[in-house]
């Protein structure tokens, strides 16, 4: 848990207050004095006698007891503050903004370890280091400028980045999104953006808490922690977006050299996040822009209205949604002609409903009432409304206000015009307390991206029953590598996984003797290399024994083959599923279509473990060939519950026998009868 002492404390000091307010010991000092903070404040710093009007202390030790505690010295100096700020002084929180620590050096990790054992002694809490600093309604503990006015409406916004904190503040600020807390935890030496995401869902108040939590990380820590949490809050009404950078190597390379965070499978974020239910944003402006939406009503449908006296970002607005896969219905019937006669000659109400560039307030208020009242397939309403320099728009955004103020459909305020009605914008932002969202195709993207992200996936979901003794039979006994044929046949029946038939033979007269058993056609594969068609090691509709003998003979001599499967010819679409193990994620499923859509399109989806059959068979339509699925031209479909059926599958296979670090079933072949696994490869590490 935080200590109360950082969020609420009754006395704060600061060890390195400066009189020189382009120092961060001034200037988190100046913003200390100048928040609303009431109690008592103390400054420590050997050179100065008085700082910024405060008397100043030459030493920690002659403080009295002090509740928090923000630390702006030189690293080397900090563990010795920290020491006797908790041991006594009382102190419970901490902020130290200082950088020289893990981010730098092995030296610096050392003293950072060394004052976090310090306050896990005494049950504090540490923000940072390496920080910009923390700031909520109590006091302001941050150096970083602007500081926004924070209310109990706004957003909560954890950062591990306190440049980040500064740009997306400007960003958010400039457009009206109002914010309740940054927490900017540096180096996550103690506190990270999960525990802080532990105490907002924990502490979560209907009635003063935000619902809108922003995330900034370049390292996602704790992954289990982080869902946990997000899918809570989630179901408490709150909304989560984020970004997590560093998932190229080259990003990778620049968050290590930043915070020392070590990048993160990118495909396993995105698993996590759908999971979780948080949206995530690729940039500050999509970022802000999202959270921006969210302080709105909810969009509950697809279809949406553009209200506009511009044609050109109206229609440029229609694409953007179009190609994202929300609506923009056409409007027309009694309705909407009797809305075209309160509007002047020349305007449109199919959708966009342009009421051209001379169009009045009034006018607005018509078509928001027609959209609110008259048509049923409006969700929510953009209103695109700027000015060419012909007159003021007081009264149009004083009609938007107190529209937005009593309608139930969401009303979104597009308002480019940023010089020619400058303090129009300025007082519907400061004012009325409204968000603008300046630029109508950033607008319908995050619109788009919010709309199209799923709700959370159950943290437990059923599983299918499968035979766990075994499992862990084939486990225990197995070595560390890629296994046996038939021990993945053993797994593969524990799980209840339907296969080929196959028998895996050393000598021509095996392989003949096999062929007569089994029937024609058949294929013949080497077991060895680990790419078969690489090699030329896979051989189709064999049909008839002097082709299994000549076939035999050349197969066997291909590198690394020790023997060669023989299974009977298969038929029906080729599809793909995947498991891997992931650093700190545990295992994620990986599924598509086979073949060529694996191997050049790459065109799968990613789910963490557990996967329920309802994520498997949600996910499924999202691929780019789903449709191939469905059967297409004449082809049989695949069985869509068979093939989330069998994803489950994996997925309890993969929990009960965590040492599999890889597992590939590719090709299995889709039916609308079944789902056959032709070919696997299964690799352990204990």
């Amino acid at each position: 848990m935080i200590n109360q002492k950082l969020l609420n404390p009754k006395s704060i000091v600061v060890i390195g207050a400066s009189n020189d307010v382009q120092k961060p010991g001034g200037k988190v000092f100046k913003h200390l004095l100048e928040s609303s903070f009431a109690g008592n404040v103390y400054a420590v710093n050997p050179k100065e006698t008085n700082v910024q009007g405060v008397p100043c202390l030459s030493q920690v030790e002659d403080l009295p007891q002090v509740d928090c505690a923000i630390l702006a010295v030189a690293a080397k100096f900090c563990p010795h503050a920290v020491e006797v700020l908790a041991r006594q002084k009382e102190t419970g929180g901490f902020i130290i903004l200082s950088a020289g620590f893990s981010e730098e050096n092995e030296e610096g990790a050392k003293l950072e370890k060394q004052i976090v054992d310090t306050i896990n002694s005494v049950d504090g809490t540490l923000i940072g280091p390496n920080c910009t600093g923390f700031l909520n309604r109590n006091y302001n503990g941050n150096f970083a400028k602007p500081v926004p006015q924070l209310q109990s409406k706004g957003i909560d916004f954890v950062t591990g980045s306190g440049a980040t904190a500064v740009f997306i503040s400007e960003w958010g600020i400039t457009n009206g999104l109002p914010f309740n807390s940054i927490w900017a935890v540096g180096n996550s030496a103690q506190t990270g953006i999960e525990d802080v995401l532990e105490h907002l869902d924990e502490t979560f108040n209907p009635t003063t808490s935000s619902r809108v939590i922003m995330l900034y990380m370049e390292n996602v820590r704790n992954p289990k922690k982080l869902l946990k949490h997000a899918v809570s809050l989630y179901h408490k009404g709150v909304r989560l977006a984020a970004i997590k950078s560093g998932g190229s190597a080259a990003g990778s390379r620049a968050a290590s050299s930043h915070t020392g965070a070590l990048a993160t499978n990118d495909v396993a974020v995105d698993a996590l996040f759908r999971k979780a239910g948080i949206v995530r944003c690729n940039n500050r402006e999509e970022l802000t822009t999202v959270c921006s939406i969210f302080m709105h009503p909810e969009v509950k449908g697809k279809n949406i209205a553009i209200i506009t006296h511009a044609g050109g970002p109206a229609v440029m607005l229609t694409d953007t949604l179009s190609n994202n896969g929300l609506e923009v219905p056409h409007l027309e019937g009694e309705k909407a002609n009797a809305l075209l006669t309160k509007l002047f000659p020349g305007s449109s109400v199919a959708n966009p409903i342009d009421f051209l560039a001379t169009g009045t307030a009034e006018q607005l208020g018509y078509i928001i009432d027609a959209c609110e009242n008259d048509f049923d397939n409006i969700d929510a309403m953009a209103v695109i409304f700027g000015s060419p320099g012909l007159f003021p728009n007081w009264d149009v955004y004083e009609l938007l206000d107190n529209k937005m103020k009593t309608c139930k459909k969401p009303i979104f305020p597009i308002l480019p015009s940023i010089l020619n009605v400058k303090e129009e914008i300025a007082d519907f932002i400061e004012n009325k307390h409204r968000i603008n969202f300046p630029e109508e195709c950033v607008f319908g993207n995050a619109l788009a991206k919010i709309v199209n992200s799923p709700k959370p996936q159950p943290l437990q979901p059923e599983l299918p029953k499968v035979d766990r003794d075994a499992i862990r039979k084939v486990i225990d006994h197995c070595e560390n590598g890629y296994l046996r044929l038939d021990e993945i046949s053993a797994l593969l029946d524990a799980a209840g996984i339907s296969r080929k038939q196959e028998m895996e033979v050393t000598t021509g007269e095996a392989a003949v003797a096999a062929a007569q058993q089994m029937g024609f056609p058949l294929v013949m594969k080497v077991v060895g290399p680990v790419h078969k068609s690489d090699v030329g090691g896979v051989v189709l509709n064999v049909k008839d024994e002097a082709t299994v003998a000549r076939e035999f003979e050349r197969l066997i001599k291909i590198k690394d083959t020790y023997a060669v499967e023989i299974c009977p010819m298969y038929y029906g679409t080729e599809i793909f599923i995947g498991a891997s193990k992931e650093e700190k994620f545990g295992h994620q499923i990986l599924f598509g279509l086979g073949g060529i859509f694996i191997e050049v399109l790459k065109d799968v989806k990613a789910a963490l473990v557990p996967v329920g059959k309802q994520e498997a068979l949600d996910l499924m339509q999202l691929l780019r060939g789903y449709k191939i699925l469905k059967g297409v031209r004449g082809q049989e479909p695949v069985n869509e519950e068979r093939f989330a059926d069998t994803i489950t599958r994996v997925s309890a296979l993969v929990e009960i026998a965590p040492e599999i670090a890889e597992m590939d079933l590719n090709p299995l072949l889709g039916t609308s009868k079944s789902i056959i696994a032709v070919d696997a490869r299964i690799r352990v590490e204990k």
